[in-house]
């Protein structure tokens, strides 16, 4: 027990450190030489970078400390003291890292692209592992807290464009703007599309006149668990019954042909799940509040 839970926490801090390298990549390597206006915390040090040659690391740390303050109670102490990690790892990695990494200097869409693309993906990993890179994450996470019923990628389209035409505006640079804007939408496409798209599946529903073998055939084909419902047919009333299933889209296409083997006048309908929880599925934990004590 000890050891997996070691295990697991090793992963978690692995995951964390790649994302925050991903992160550093994208935006180091590709906004900051084309200078594009970037969103967030990120941004603003951007700003300040290029109008007081500030470094972008020590101007993040200083930028989050009273946001951090703010967020401590509402998004609980463990995703405080992580996400205060990858904020600090992200600083040094942007401050004494990056100035080794080769940058792009091409198509300027080509580097808004890869940004988005790049950074977003990091993003997503360190979301994944219920924690952030500090800065205007702490209000994204809070606003999920309040609001868990939105999508991260949706929160941070929403508060990422503010940023990026005020920068756009102060060095009046209209196409940086559009290549900001190209940015914020990629980092919100990839991170909701990494994030949820893991609890992501397929729908099986079987109608059939006797549900036991079907039963069967899931559990022996995908390991799965199956709901039965009563119904009747439509065209000559007779008793139908409709098995549910749900499974990974993998398994969803051995479950499909072995039920098509098993009974070949079953009736099978495959509907997309965007999200699937519960026994024997991936739970994704992001910007949860801590539970009270009663």
């Amino acid at each position: 027990m000890k050891r997996h839970f070691l295990r697991r926490s090793f992963m978690k801090y692995i995951l964390e450190f790649v994302g925050c390298v991903l992160v550093v990549i994208g935006i180091a390597g590709f906004a900051v030489p084309a200078e594009f206006p970037m969103a967030g915390f990120t941004g603003i040090a951007l700003i300040i970078n290029r109008l007081w040659d500030i470094p972008i690391g020590w101007s993040l740390i200083v930028l989050n400390i009273p946001v951090a303050i703010l967020c401590w109670r509402l998004l609980g102490r463990r995703f405080f003291l992580h996400s205060i990690g990858c904020m600090i790892v992200t600083s040094l990695l942007f401050d004494y890292v990056a100035p080794f990494f080769p940058v792009y200097h091409g198509e300027p869409l080509l580097a808004a692209l890869a940004c988005g693309v790049i950074a977003g993906a990091g993003f997503a990993l360190i979301y994944m592992q219920n924690a952030s890179s500090g800065g205007a994450d702490f209000i994204v996470m809070a606003i999920k807290a309040k609001r868990p019923h939105l999508s991260l990628g949706r929160i941070i389209i929403f508060s990422d464009c503010a940023v990026v035409v005020m920068g756009g505006l102060l060095f009046q640079d209209i196409n940086g703007i559009f290549y900001g804007l190209i940015i914020a939408f990629l980092f919100s496409q990839v991170i909701d599309r990494l994030m949820y798209g893991i609890n992501a599946g397929k729908l099986l529903l079987i109608v059939t006149d006797d549900y036991l073998p079907i039963r069967e055939t899931i559990e022996e084909t995908s390991g799965r668990g199956c709901t039965v419902w009563q119904a009747q047919g439509g065209y000559q009333g007779l008793p139908r019954q409709v098995v549910m299933c749900a499974c990974d889209r993998k398994q969803m296409y051995s479950v499909q042909k072995a039920v098509e083997a098993r009974d070949p006048r079953a009736f099978t309908i495959v509907l997309e799940s965007n999200e699937v929880a519960g026994e024997g599925f991936y739970r994704l934990v992001v910007g949860e509040r801590p539970k009270t004590k009663k």
